[in-house]
């Protein structure tokens, strides 16, 4: 990184992130944002909200995303670099679209996105870049004019993202009891997908089995592991595992199922188990439901101690990883030698998601990539 903080070509940092209801009435309409155009009844939808119901209706997402914001701003003000930070959702207040023409109205003409997404894959990427497409042809059609905007690269590999994760690894094995800490097995936990969806994740060269989106999450895992054990001195046996399944059961998804990994670790005879969920930025609602509610609930029928670590969340050291993304991309649109820094085997993401990389379900525009139609 050159020594004086130089954020241009950009002028704003978007954080933009899934969001969450704030409250019990916010549930339902909510959750018709999230599955616009799928024909789910309103019934359905009750249903699928006693998650959040069981927490008074408001999910922690957004709060998450403002002590986030925080944290950025902090970092940023700190270290001199002057790049303010918007921050906008796909599918709740404050609207992708709202925060985007408030920033054209600042002024503001070049535009670096951070999605709260380290991983690639459909819905962790390219789902967000039609979003953004969409939002741009919205403020397109009220005439106002359309700033540049470019997408941080995927960071599920930067040392301020893993490093986080392996102190809260770290921490939760030694919240076990002794007699079982060092026999324990770590599950490394993160969002299924279908499996079409894996295979095709990544760009074009990448996608097979699992494709990029399991790559990327091995790669992690293996890193996590391998830092736990030399800081502990035990190497812990570990599993790739998911969770926070959805859609229609005759489509296959990514396995084994974290509670099923349970019962499987539990008849093999394993004396504990720490949930590591690495494939989400902060605590938000399947974390606190299909890991902290459900799965525990599972792991004390069985009478299996486990622990659940942390996510990065509002981590300095995750606000310093994004930091560094900002001018390593700035330098990188100034034509300069940038060196990216990534941990363990995959190297550094690409900076463009290129034509074909986690293709959508059906063709949808999709901005800040090679096949974007806004330049």
């Amino acid at each position: 990184m050159p020594d004086v903080l130089d954020a241009s070509p950009y002028d704003a940092l978007l954080l933009l992130s899934f969001g969450g209801p704030e409250g019990p009435d916010d549930v339902v309409p909510f959750l018709e944002n999230v599955t616009r155009g799928r024909g789910i009844p309103k019934e359905r939808l009750k249903e699928v909200g006693q998650h959040y119901f069981l927490f008074g209706g408001v999910s922690p997402i957004n709060a998450q995303n403002r002590a986030l914001l925080d944290a950025l701003r902090k970092d940023f003000a700190e270290h001199g670099l002057d790049l303010p930070v918007y921050w906008g959702n796909r599918n709740w207040a404050p609207y992708l679209t709202d925060t985007l023409r408030e920033m054209v109205r600042d002024g503001r003409r070049r535009i670096l996105v951070l999605a709260t997404s380290a991983y690639a894959s459909y819905s962790g990427c390219r789902q967000y870049r039609e979003n953004l497409a969409d939002a741009l042809a919205t403020l397109e059609a009220e005439g106002l004019e359309l700033p540049r905007i470019d997408k941080l690269r995927h960071y599920f590999n930067h040392p301020g993202f893993v490093e986080p994760m392996v102190d809260g690894v770290v921490r939760s094995l030694a919240e076990l009891p002794e007699e079982v800490r060092d026999g324990a097995h770590i599950a490394f936990c993160t969002h299924s997908i279908p499996n079409s969806a894996a295979d095709t994740s990544g760009p074009v060269e990448e996608h097979g089995d699992g494709g990029a989106y399991v790559r990327q999450h091995l790669d992690v895992a293996e890193l996590i592991a391998d830092a736990v054990r030399e800081r502990t001195g035990v190497d812990h046996p570990w599993q790739l595992v998911y969770q926070s399944r959805s859609g229609a059961p005759h489509i296959p998804w990514l396995e084994p199922d974290i509670c099923d990994h349970l019962e499987e670790r539990h008849a093999a005879g394993v004396p504990a188990v720490v949930m590591a969920p690495i494939g989400f930025v902060s605590d938000h609602m399947e974390v606190l439901y299909d890991l902290d509610t459900e799965a525990t609930a599972k792991a004390e029928e069985l009478g299996l101690p486990v622990r659940r670590s942390a996510t990065v969340g509002a981590d300095p050291r995750f606000a310093a990883a994004v930091r560094d993304l900002v001018l390593e991309r700035a330098g990188d649109e100034r034509g300069q030698e940038v060196a990216p820094c990534a941990l363990g085997a995959l190297g550094a993401s690409h900076n463009l998601c290129p034509v074909g990389c986690c293709p959508a379900r059906a063709p949808r525009h999709a901005a800040a990539g090679a096949d974007s139609p806004y330049a």
